[in-house]
């Protein structure tokens, strides 16, 4: 079984308007899911409008990221009191933690986007952190979200960060599907593959316009956000399980078992990992164009002040044995890495990632 998509999209400046009268209709009792206090403003309009539609609402935040702790301490609120749906509202960690909340009580999922910085809100796919925000694993859902609600006028009030940590996740799609995926007889995984080239495309061409959009309403910056929120998710609906992540996303999960004072978003910790992968794909697989990829890719990275290397992400590899922790939990037995069409060493992964700290890359 394969869930492409969430079964109803609202999209555009007034989609949560939109979606209200589908929503009364669907739930009379819902939980809204949230975290971040820089979200309340419109975590409040959301209960207000669903309480003016005669709804019974009650709320919950996480204490942390999408964790076992939030997500049993959730669970408990929603069997108390009969919650008959979730509607999660806030970035990638609040919509994984609606998602698989919504799935194990058996309840539909609402999804609220509150940033372009992930596809979770469309995604039958949630990732389980520690409490300290350490990849634990990726599971698989039933099914995608029941109704996503891809608001405008709310994405316009997440910082500008949170969009360049989206465009590097969705960038993340044509680079690693594209090496996994290509030789796959499949011609909707081939077509998958084909619209995240698409994707990668348009961000390389918008993304820089859309983070500098003070304004934040011209084609680039709704074309970019809808990238990053909808598109992306697209991808990974039509190409399953076979539309692999590859050494982005190892790398990502490898790099967020280093605690650090300074937390990163999900994208800025994988565009780094991205321009690991393609040295990797340099060095082992005799890739051509790889140089090419990592100049234009630090182009856009640069000009989306996003990191580029490990130091910046606050992490001394020489320090603590950073290096082979890195390293170890980037090549573990199953590890996305291995989805790479080449073998890849621990050795490997230390020499990327010294011959990227030591040269400091230039433009």
């Amino acid at each position: 079984m394969q869930s492409i998509s969430p079964e109803t999209i609202f999209r555009g400046n007034d989609a949560w308007g939109k979606a209200l009268p589908l929503i009364a209709n669907l739930t009379k009792n819902p939980l809204i899911l949230g975290r971040s206090i820089h979200t309340n403003d419109i975590k409040n309009k959301i209960i207000r409008d669903l309480k003016n539609r005669e709804l019974n609402v009650n709320s919950a935040n996480l204490q942390f990221d999408c964790c076992y702790e939030d997500i049993s301490k959730v669970e408990d609120i929603i069997l108390n009191n009969n919650h008959d749906a979730v509607i999660a509202a806030g970035g990638g960690k609040v919509l994984d933690s609606g998602k698989y909340i919504a799935e194990i009580t058996n309840i539909p999922c609402i999804t609220v986007p509150l940033s372009a910085s992930t596809c979770a809100g469309w995604t039958a796919l949630s990732n389980i952190y520690t409490k300290k925000g350490e990849f634990i694993k990726d599971v698989a859902l039933r099914s995608c979200p029941k109704v996503l609600v891809f608001d405008h006028k709310f994405i316009q009030t997440a910082p500008s960060r949170t969009l360049a940590s989206g465009i590097a996740d969705a960038l993340a799609k044509w680079y690693e599907s594209s090496i996994t995926s290509s030789n796959i007889d499949d011609g909707l995984v081939q077509q998958a593959i084909q619209i995240s080239r698409v994707l990668r495309d348009q961000l390389l061409i918008n993304g820089g316009k859309a983070f500098k959009d003070e304004v934040k309403n011209n084609s680039s910056w709704r074309n970019t956000i809808e990238a990053c929120g909808l598109t992306a998710g697209l991808v990974g609906g039509i190409g399953g399980e076979k539309c692999r992540t590859a050494a982005a996303h190892a790398i990502h999960n490898a790099i967020t078992q280093i605690i650090t004072p300074n937390k990163f978003l999900h994208g800025e910790i994988v565009g780094v990992g991205l321009l690991l992968q393609l040295r990797l794909e340099e060095m082992k697989n005799n890739n051509k164009l790889a140089d090419q990829s990592i100049k234009q890719l630090l182009v856009l990275m640069k000009e989306l002040d996003l990191p580029t290397t490990i130091s910046e992400l606050g992490i001394n590899v020489f320090e603590n044995q950073n290096l082979d922790k890195i390293a170890d939990f980037s090549c573990r037995d199953k590890s996305e890495i291995h989805y790479l069409p080449f073998e890849i060493s621990k050795r490997d992964i230390i020499e990327v990632i010294l011959n990227f700290e030591q040269q400091k890359i230039k433009l």
